[in-house]
């Protein structure tokens, strides 16, 4: 869960967040270095500067200067999130240096392909194995997460439910325009209002839709969120939760349990496959949010462990293919939209499987291997580039 779920500041997890945390571990190792190089390559480089790349890798280093190169043209061989730091001395000879990938959700990688947290503490590699081992010890999902976490599990994801809460509320008592070119408006304070002066299906949509956008205005300002799986996906899942508290006013400990249970399908998807925007598309990043957030919605309101699958199987399938293509490299078009209308995917696959007995043709796992093909199936333009889709269209209409 520690490894899914990250408390820390938006607007990208794979383009801030993650870079933040590589340059300020590298800072402990050179703490006499004279001049700092940092190299962002592929599409780090490419749409950084909207995710605010350079100001995440060089503040850590201050007051020591530092040089930001932006190589967009070309991939290092392990992912398209590649970066380079370099320490010089007083007379310019390079004193230390660390190459390495951020891969999606604040997770590091480095040039050997060693991802950064341990090892995989869970013993399932598929959904399949997890379903079969429930059904045969009459166990609900979440059970799986304090078996191989320990109990102390249970007190970080308050911590993550906490911060989720404190995103939405800041979200929805803020008003303005997001930093950044586009000068986009915030919404979530006035579909809030609106919500209010609605009755029945309107209602509940528009406060769905006001709290997901909420935490994604907080992410694209910089703010306080938390990865699930992404800061780009960051509105989905606690949108989804806050609004069925409110509505059926669950407990505490059964919303932590409902993370507990998104936490497992979100790891199955970074274990099988992706949530970089940068390798697989924004289906890696909405399209798991979603498929998180419906089966946690499908576990709250009663859901047997095959109708929470068959949830979570079509959140991501119906997100297939979705393209990450944000105009002007910002996290705000068309990402903060998405987040909204995935949460309202999320309850929908989540009353579908309910009414069904939970079997269904496609499975999980099978998406998810879907999912990764599809993502390597598409050109560079429509992964996290800003050079293909609406970032293409919008900018050629501009000039």
């Amino acid at each position: 869960m520690r490894e899914l779920y990250r408390i820390g500041l938006g607007p990208s997890s794979s383009h801030t967040m993650g870079p933040r945390f590589a340059a300020e571990a590298f800072r402990e190792r050179v703490p006499h270095a004279a001049l700092i190089r940092i190299t962002l390559y592929g599409s780090l480089a490419a749409t950084g500067k909207g995710h605010l790349t350079d100001r995440a890798v060089s503040e850590p280093f201050k007051p020591i200067p530092t040089e930001i190169v932006w190589d967009a043209a070309r991939i290092l061989p392990l992912h398209p999130n590649g970066l380079k730091f370099e320490a010089f001395d007083a007379a310019e000879q390079l004193i230390d240096s660390w190459t390495g990938y951020s891969v999606g959700g604040g997770a590091l990688m480095d040039a050997q392909g060693i991802a950064s947290g341990g090892a995989e503490c869970y013993p399932f590699a598929s959904m399949q194995e997890i379903l079969e081992t429930a059904a045969a010890e009459g166990r609900p999902l979440w059970a799986f997460v304090e078996q191989y976490e320990g109990r102390e599990v249970w007190v970080f994801l308050e911590t993550i439910w906490q911060a989720m809460q404190r995103a939405i509320e800041r979200g929805i008592n803020a008003d303005g325009v997001l930093p950044g070119e586009l000068r986009l408006a915030r919404k979530a304070s006035s579909y809030h209002a609106k919500a209010l002066n609605m009755a029945g299906h309107f209602n509940q949509t528009a406060l769905l839709f006001s709290y997901a956008l909420a935490v994604s205005e907080e992410n694209a300002s910089g703010g306080e969120v938390v990865t699930a799986p992404t800061c780009g996906a960051s509105g989905v899942l606690p949108a989804v939760l806050h609004f069925l508290q409110k509505q059926y006013q669950f407990p505490t400990d059964k919303l932590l349990r409902a993370l507990a249970t998104a936490g497992l399908i979100g790891n199955l998807v970074k274990r099988n496959a992706s949530i970089s925007g940068a390798e697989v598309g924004c289906q890696g990043e909405v399209g798991v949010a979603c498929a998180m957030a419906a089966g946690a919605a499908a576990q709250l309101l009663g859901g047997s462990v095959y109708q929470i699958e068959y949830a979570a199987e079509m959140g991501l399938e119906h997100h297939l293919g979705l393209t990450c293509d944000p105009i002007g490299g910002y996290v705000q078009i068309p990402c903060i939209e998405r987040n909204a209308i995935a949460a309202a995917r999320a309850v929908d696959c989540a009353a579908y499987a309910l009414l069904s007995d939970g079997r269904h043709v496609v499975s999980f796992d099978e998406v998810v291997k879907t999912m990764l093909e599809t993502g390597k199936d598409m050109k560079a333009g429509y992964r996290e580039t800003a050079e293909g889709g609406l970032a293409k269209i919008h900018f050629m209409k501009r000039i």
